[in-house]
């Protein structure tokens, strides 16, 4: 059994695949195919096989018990996007949260309500510290 710190970091193509899932909740192939279809052109087997290999990283859980295997994300949406902002930090932001912040803030415009629950979130995680 793999360990939730043990989870490799989705591809990108594994990430859409997880962002239809947490929107969806469990699916069978056919029904993520379907919803990336109509994004995009992808092959059924494609899907099947990403969603295969998925399984068998941890990523996410397959349901056998009926004819069409139902599909199920390992984590929930916010543990995956811990996981990657964390990596993101360690590996392009030496570890320093202030630059990826100002780094995120560059790359796209905040609306007003962005930033003001940035300041909110940024008073409530200073009154955590001693």
């Amino acid at each position: 059994m793999t360990k939730s710190s043990d989870l490799p970091r989705p591809t990108d193509a594994e990430l859409e695949i997880l962002t239809v899932l947490w929107s969806r909740g469990p699916a069978t192939v056919r029904d993520v195919h379907s919803t990336i279809s109509r994004r995009r052109p992808a092959h059924y087997t494609t899907v099947l096989k990403l969603m295969q290999i998925m399984t068998d990283k941890g990523l996410v859980k397959r349901d056998e018990k009926q004819r069409a295997h139902i599909y199920s994300a390992s984590r929930p949406r916010e543990w995956t996007q811990r996981q990657l902002a964390g990596d993101l930090l360690e590996r392009a932001f030496a570890g320093s949260a202030s630059s990826l912040l100002v780094g995120a803030l560059a790359a796209r415009k905040a609306s007003a309500a962005e930033l003001a629950e940035l300041r909110k979130l940024l008073e409530e995680y200073g009154e955590d510290k001693p």
